[in-house]
């Protein structure tokens, strides 16, 4: 077994331990003071000539770990893999310009799918912004609010410190602002601002990002409109959603299921959010690609339930939900409707207690009804022919490979899943739970493979398995499947790991070669390419621990596709009809 790895590693005895005093304090510091407060303790980056003097500060809080990223796009995608597992803002710094054009994508990944990321970006000075220099990394023409604009488009809040004056009050806006909104915010930090001091006496009282309560008569009465919905219904079903989780409402979803009683599904962006071994618990509903004996329950029902809901196309199977809006009641973190009524300012966070204790009577009673309707399922291998590891087998096969509380990253964006792991391998070892494992496809892989080698540089052990079919097979199962532009130039695996670590020295080397004793290495690469050869890895009890980084190679078929991922680009492909 591994020696267990130090959430922070000893300091050295020069590194200061405080940059504040009791009455004042850097700007800089104030931040990533409250940064730790929220929980944040892994901040992502690439240096530049306008952050330097703000990452001196990083490096020296004795809470915070820099984890330098090989370039912002990553540190962005890592930001927010980091924000889902530990629930907490991600914080990625970049530069001025062009550091900071190159995270937009990865912070508008967040914006889209509700996470708290904080976007830090280190800019010029307040005197060559006043006087309007036509310094490098602008455009020009001494416009310093363009790259800021930009960014207004992808954030909930943000702030332009501008002087010393309100900076602490601003800092606290936004970052209240992420948190209650689950959202991303901008945060412009000029150079000579760095190190300019404010009070310290607000860092003494925690932020208050927890939702306001709802005005109690309105309450009232939506609640007795829900129950009376529901108490009429023959069958009622709950199906939760991704902003259940990010506005801090899990505890309260699972009370909602216990004590009602009542069957409940996922959604694909809600998986796991409920435990998939709850005897209520059916399944994941996709709207049509949803498996028919999930279907039959959720569709069939009186009431739908949705918590959190989040109808994006590849969430709701191209917006194929087949749930009257007339039957359902919808929570979200602001606002609740029940059929065609809605209800503004009346929040999930403080309305799922009151109704999980309303539906408490009679709780056993449609505990024991659920029993007889929610579907149970079953992980069995396909009995197949051959030796070629098709998708209907593998994943029924790492389903018995995963174990309580792995995190799993597979897919999205094509090369957000590479990045993302990084930050849930960073979030899960904070929390000291589970493996991480990530699923990429060849091609996805090319797109940010750096941040391999900042997963070495920082000791995680992620599980990396890599699906060779041979190019962007997602894009084949969209649109031309023959198509040259969907090929990849083929990379040799087998030495990617060695690659991104630290070449060893003569000496090392010389000592390896006379040892008795040689120390395991601390990275292994597999070549998988037949389902014996995978069942057998899987069921190795040594690969099972955790205590080096993995990259397996899964050869698969090109054309070879998940069922529901093809019946998603059929119907992605159909959308995008080009004729």
């Amino acid at each position: 077994m591994a020696e267990p790895l130090l959430l922070f590693p000893p300091q050295p005895e020069t590194k200061a331990h405080t940059t504040m005093s009791d009455s004042e304090v850097k700007i800089g510091s104030y931040l990533l003071e409250r940064l730790a407060q929220l929980g944040t303790h892994s901040v992502q980056g690439v240096p530049g000539d306008f952050n330097m003097g703000f990452l001196d500060l990083i490096e020296d809080h004795a809470k915070l770990r820099w984890i330098g990223n090989a370039n912002e796009l990553n540190a962005a995608y890592a930001a927010d893999g980091y924000a889902r597992v530990k629930r907490t803002l991600g914080a990625v710094v970049t530069t001025f310009g062009v550091g900071e054009l190159s995270a937009l994508n990865g912070v508008a990944g967040s914006f889209s799918e509700r996470l708290p990321v904080i976007h830090i970006v280190g800019v010029p000075s307040t005197a060559a912004q006043g006087s309007h220099s036509l310094l490098h990394h602008t455009l020009g023409d001494g416009r310093f609010s363009a790259f800021e604009n930009m960014s207004k488009e992808i954030s909930v809040d943000s702030a332009v410190l501008k002087q010393k004056e309100g900076a602490g009050e601003a800092i606290d806006r936004i970052l209240v602002s992420a948190m209650s909104k689950a959202r991303p915010v901008y945060l412009a930090l000029p150079t000579d601002l760095v190190h300019a001091t404010i009070p310290a006496g607000a860092l003494k009282t925690p932020l208050e990002y927890s939702p306001p309560p709802n005005d109690e008569d309105a309450e009232k009465y939506v609640l007795s409109v829900a129950h009376d919905h529901i108490a009429k219904a023959k069958s009622a079903v709950i199906l939760v959603d991704a902003c259940a989780a990010r506005h801090g409402c899990i505890e309260e979803s699972r009370e909602l299921i216990e004590k009602s009683g009542l069957p409940v599904f996922a959604t694909p962006m809600g998986k796991a959010i409920i435990d998939e071994d709850h005897a209520q618990y059916g399944g994941i509903y996709v709207g049509n690609l949803t498996t028919e004996p999930v279907k039959q329950v959720l569709e069939s029902a009186d009431v739908l339930i949705m918590l959190g809901s989040l109808k994006s196309d590849f969430n709701s199977g191209n917006f194929s939900y087949r749930t009257p809006r007339s039957r359902t009641i919808e929570l979200h973190s602001d606002y609740t409707t029940i059929g065609y009524s809605h209800y503004p300012g009346i929040g999930m966070k403080r309305l799922l207690p009151k109704l999980s204790a309303m539906l408490a009577a009679g709780g056993e009673k449609r505990r024991e009804e659920t029993m007889q309707v929610v579907p149970k399922f079953t992980n069995v291998l396909p009995d197949e022919k051959g030796d070629a590891i098709s998708q209907a087998w593998l994943w029924p096969r790492m389903g018995m490979f995963f174990q309580p509380k792995d995190q799993v990253v597979l897919w999205g964006s094509i090369g957000w899943s590479v990045g993302a792991t990084l930050g849930v391998a960073l979030a899960a070892r904070e929390l000291q739970i589970g493996r991480t494992h990530l699923f990429v496809g060849d091609g996805s892989l090319q797109l940010t493979v750096q941040e391999v080698g900042t997963m070495i540089k920082h000791g995680l052990n992620p599980y990396l398995f890599v699906l060779n079919n041979d190019g962007y097979e997602i894009e084949r199962q969209i649109h031309g499947p023959q198509r040259s532009y969907n090929d990849i130039q083929p990379y040799d695996h087998s030495i990617l790991l060695d690659f991104f670590s630290r070449p060893k020295t003569a000496q090392q080397s010389q000592e390896e070669s006379h040892s008795k004793d040689p120390k395991p290495s601390n990275k292994q690469y597999y070549a998988v390419k037949t389902k014996k050869e995978l069942d057998e890895l899987l069921s190795d009890a040594d690969f099972n621990v955790p205590d080096r980084i993995r990259l397996i190679e899964i050869f698969v078929p090109r054309g070879d596709a998940p069922t529901a991922l093809r019946r998603q680009a059929e119907a992605t492909g159909s959308a995008n009809k080009y004729d």
